[in-house]
C-alpha cells in the first residue's frame, strides 16, 4: 500500500472528490445546530453595482445600530448594550468590507475589481468615523463610569475599548479630535490606493536565451515567458518568477536588471503616496501626544513603544553581525573566482550587491552544501503537498478537511473546505484555497478573513470563513505545479494563519483567531515552518513525482539544514533591514519637515544589508508598509516566540507529530487569539517563562554577539 496512503489514514482523513461528488454546505447545517454554532458561506456580490449597494447598506444598518447605542439612557447602559452591541455592528460591517477586499485582490474582471476597490475606501472611512460618534462614545463611558464587576475577555473588551477612544483622540478638545478624524480617513484612502497600486503594477522585462544562462529549462517553457523566436519575458511583479532568475541566472548584468525592475515597481505612484501617508502618519500621532507614529503603533503591541522595538532590532544587527560578516566574506570568494576563475588576489575583492545575493547564496548550496533547490522542485508537486500538509496537520490538531461545492466561484479552480472537530464532528470553519498567480491578482501570498469567528447576540457562534491567497508556480503542459522548498515552507506557514482564525473561540470578533498583537500574529505561523525540515515529515509527502518511490535522502535534508545555518546570517540581516528602515521612517519626526521615503530607507538598506542601485525604491513596492507600519519588526520578535515555541514539540514524545502538543498549540493559542493576554498564553503552551535562547541559536548569534536584554528574553 502507498505510504502516502498510510498516513492519511493514520493522521487524519482528506476527502478531495470529483465536482460532481461535492456535498454541499447543506450537509454540515445539522452538525453545527447540535453545537450551537452556524457555517456560513459568503454571498458573493455577482456586479459592481451590488457590491456599490452591499457597501451602503452595511454603512446604513451600521449606523442605526450606533444611533441606537447613542440614544441610549445613561441609567441603562449595559454590557451588552454598549460593549457587545458595538462589537457586533463593527463585525457585521467588516463581513462586507472582507468580501469587498477578496474581490479587490482576487477576481477576474476588472470593473468587479475597481468597484470592490471604491467600496473597501467607502467602508474604511466609515469605521474611522465609527471612533468619532460622540454620542455613542458617552454611552460606552457612561457604562464603564458604573465601575461594572467584569473578569476575563469581557473586562478586556471594556479596558481595550475605552483605550481605543483614547488612541482615536476622543479626549482632545473637539476640533483637534475632529482634525484628528479627517487625518485618518484620508490615511485610510491612501492606504487602499498604496495597495492597489501595487498590484495593479506590472513589469515586463525581455531577455535572450544567453542572458538567461543558468536557468533550469523548464523555466523557459512556463507560460507566458516565451515571447518570441530569442525573446523571453520575464515579469519582475511575479514573485516565482523574479526569484527564481536572481537565484539561476549567471549573468549578473541580467539579475540587477531585474533587480532594478523589480525594486522600482510602483515607483512613480507610490513613492509620493507614501511620503503622504508618512506625513498623515506623523500629525495623526503628534495631536494625539506621542512622540511619533511608532510609538503610537507598538503602544497596543508586546513591545510597548518604538524603542523598545528598535533596540531589540539593533541588538540583532549588531548580535549577528560576526556571522554576517563571515558568510559575505564566502560569497565574494565565489564571485570572485566567477570574475578571476585563475584566483588571482590581486585583484580587489569585489562586492556582493542586493542582486548578487540570491545566486551565490544558491551556488554556495549547489558547491558546498551539494543542495540543488530547483532539483529538489521535483519532490514537491503542489498536489501532494498539499495533501501532506493536510494529513499532518489535522492528526496533530485533531482536525478533519472535506472538499465541499462551492457555489459561487471567481475562478473555476478555486476550492472551498469545511474544517470539522474529528472527535466531535462540530463544524469549525471553511476555507477557499486560490493558489495560482494571475493578472490583477494579489501577488504574494496571504490568508484573509472573510467571516470572522464571533459569539453572536442569539447565542449562536459563527464559525470564520477565510481564504488563501498564493501564487505558487503553475503547471506547464508536461509537468504539475512543482514548488520549491522555500514555497512549502511559505504554504505551511500560511495555512497555520487558517487554523488560528478557523479554531477560535473568542467570544468578541476584536479578540478572534488572529486579531493578536501584530508582533506576535505570525508566531504560531511561522512556528510551524519547522515541520518542512524534518525528515519524517517530508517522508510523509514529498516524493519525486517522476517515481514516487523516491524520497528526499536523510544525508540532503541534513545539508538543507546545513545550508540554512550556513545563510542564517544573510537571510536575518536582509530582515533586519526591512524593519529598521519601517521603524526610521515612522520614528520622531519634525511636523513641518516634508518626507523622502526613498532618501531615508535606501541608506539603510546599504548600511544593514548590502550595496543598492541608488535608482530603486524598494518602499515603493513593500506592501508592509501598509498593514504593518511600523510593525514588521514584527517578523523577528514574532520568530523568537516561535523557535522557543516549537521547542514543546521537539521535545514531545511523537515529536512534529506529537497530538498532545498539536491540542495545546490548538487550544491555548489558537482558539484564545487575543481573549486573554498572549503573553499568558504562550507561557501556558510553553508551561514555563518565554526564551530567547532557540532563536538565537537558530540564527546563529552566540551569547558572546548579544545583549544582555536579549539573552534574557527581555524583549
Amino acid at each position: 500500500m502507498n505510504v502516502r496512503y498510510v498516513l492519511l489514514f493514520i493522521l487524519g482523513t482528506t476527502v478531495v472528490a470529483h465536482a460532481e461528488d461535492l456535498k454541499s454546505i447543506d450537509s454540515y447545517r445539522d452538525a453545527a445546530a447540535k453545537a450551537n454554532a452556524q457555517l456560513t458561506i459568503p454571498d458573493w456580490e455577482q456586479t459592481p453595482a451590488a457590491i456599490e449597494v452591499a457597501a451602503r447598506d452595511a454603512i446604513k444598518k451600521g449606523n442605526a445600530a450606533l444611533d441606537a447605542i447613542g440614544k441610549l439612557d445613561p441609567k441603562k447602559v449595559t454590557f451588552q448594550n454598549t460593549l457587545v452591541a458595538l462589537d457586533t455592528l463593527g463585525y457585521e460591517a467588516n463581513n462586507i468590507a472582507n468580501k469587498a477586499t477578496i474581490i479587490k485582490e482576487a477576481h477576474t474582471d476588472p470593473n468587479m475589481r475597481a468597484a470592490a476597490e471604491n467600496a473597501v475606501k467607502t467602508l474604511n472611512e466609515w469605521f474611522v468615523g465609527i471612533d468619532y460618534r460622540e454620542n455613542v462614545y458617552k454611552s460606552i463611558k457612561a457604562f464603564a463610569e458604573t465601575k461594572p464587576q467584569l473578569a476575563g475577555e469581557d473586562k478586556k473588551l471594556l479596558d481595550e475599548t475605552m483605550r481605543d477612544y483614547r488612541r482615536a483622540g476622543l479626549a482632545l478638545p473637539p476640533p483637534k479630535r475632529k482634525e484628528v478624524e479627517q487625518l485618518r480617513k484620508q490615511l485610510a484612502k491612501l492606504g487602499t490606493d498604496f495597495g492597489t497600486n501595487i498590484a495593479n503594477t506590472k513589469q515586463p522585462v525581455v531577455f535572450t536565451k544567453a542572458e538567461l544562462e543558468g536557468m533550469p529549462e523548464d523555466f523557459f517553457t512556463k507560460p507566458g515567458i516565451k515571447t518570441g523566436d530569442d525573446a523571453y519575458t520575464v515579469l519582475a511583479n511575479v514573485t516565482w518568477q523574479f526569484i527564481a532568475v536572481e537565484e539561476n541566472a549567471k549573468n549578473e548584468a541580467t539579475r540587477k536588471k531585474l533587480y532594478i525592475a523589480h525594486d522600482s515597481l510602483a515607483k512613480e505612484k507610490n513613492v509620493p503616496l507614501l511620503n503622504k501617508m508618512l506625513d498623515l502618519r506623523n500629525k495623526i500621532a503628534l495631536r494625539l501626544g506621542y512622540k511619533s507614529w511608532d510609538d503610537f503603533q507598538t503602544e497596543p503591541r508586546m513591545a510597548k513603544n518604538g524603542a523598545a522595538a528598535q533596540k531589540y532590532i539593533d541588538d540583532l544587527v549588531a548580535g549577528i553581525e560576526p556571522k554576517f560578516a563571515a558568510e559575505l566574506a564566502e560569497l565574494q570568494k565565489m564571485k570572485q573566482l566567477d570574475l578571476q576563475p585563475s584566483g588571482n588576489s590581486a585583484f580587489a575583492t569585489p562586492r556582493i550587491n542586493t542582486w548578487d545575493w540570491r545566486y551565490y547564496q544558491n551556488q554556495l548550496k549547489k558547491q558546498k552544501f551539494a543542495v540543488d533547490a530547483e532539483a529538489l522542485r521535483n519532490f514537491f508537486p503542489f498536489q501532494k503537498v498539499l495533501d501532506g500538509m493536510f494529513a499532518i496537520y489535522q492528526g496533530i490538531f485533531g482536525l478533519k478537511f472535506e472538499q465541499i461545492a462551492a457555489p459561487y466561484k471567481w475562478i473555476d479552480q478555486l476550492q472551498l473546505w469545511a474544517v470539522s472537530d474529528a472527535a466531535t464532528g462540530e463544524p469549525l470553519g471553511l476555507f477557499y484555497l486560490d493558489m495560482f498567480p494571475r493578472d490583477g491578482k494579489f501577488n504574494h501570498f496571504a490568508e484573509f478573513e472573510i467571516i470572522g469567528g464571533k459569539l453572536l447576540p442569539d447565542g449562536k457562534y459563527q464559525r470564520p470563513t477565510v481564504t488563501l491567497l498564493c501564487n505558487f508556480p503553475p503547471a506547464t503542459s508536461d509537468k504539475p505545479s512543482l514548488l520549491s522548498h522555500n514555497e512549502v515552507e511559505i504554504l505551511f506557514h500560511e495555512f497555520g494563519h487558517v487554523l488560528h482564525t478557523i479554531t477560535t473561540h473568542a467570544k468578541y470578533a476584536r479578540f478572534a483567531g488572529t486579531h493578536v498583537p501584530t508582533d506576535f500574529v505570525e508566531a504560531p505561523s511561522q512556528m510551524l515552518q519547522n515541520w518542512v525540515w524534518d525528515k519524517r515529515v517530508l517522508d510523509s509527502f514529498a516524493a519525486d513525482y517522476r517515481d514516487p518511490s523516491k524520497k528526499i535522502p536523510a544525508e540532503t535534508i541534513q545539508k538543507m539544514k546545513d545550508a540554512k545555518l550556513a545563510t542564517a546570517g544573510v537571510f536575518y540581516r536582509r530582515q533586519f533591514a526591512f524593519a529598521s528602515l519601517d521603524l526610521a521612517l515612522h520614528g520622531p519626526h519634525p511636523e513641518n519637515a516634508s518626507y523622502d521615503c526613498v532618501g531615508i530607507s535606501n541608506p539603510i538598506l546599504e548600511k544593514v544589508f548590502l550595496p543598492i542601485d541608488p535608482s530603486t525604491t524598494f518602499v515603493s513596492y513593500f506592501g508592509h508598509l501598509n498593514g504593518y507600519d511600523a510593525g514588521y519588526y514584527g517578523y523577528a520578535w514574532a520568530d523568537a516566540i516561535a523557535a522557543d515555541m516549537a521547542t514543546v514539540f521537539e521535545s514531545a514524545p511523537e515529536g512534529y507529530y506529537d497530538k498532545q502538543a498539536g491540542m495545546r498549540l490548538r487550544n491555548e493559542i489558537y482558539a484564545m487569539g487575543d481573549s486573554r493576554d498572549v503573553n499568558e498564553s504562550i507561557e501556558k503552551f510553553l508551561a514555563r517563562k518565554q526564551s530567547v535562547q532557540p532563536f538565537l541559536k537558530k540564527i546563529g548569534i552566540s551569547e558572546g554577539n548579544t545583549s544582555t536584554a536579549l539573552m534574557t528574553g527581555n524583549k
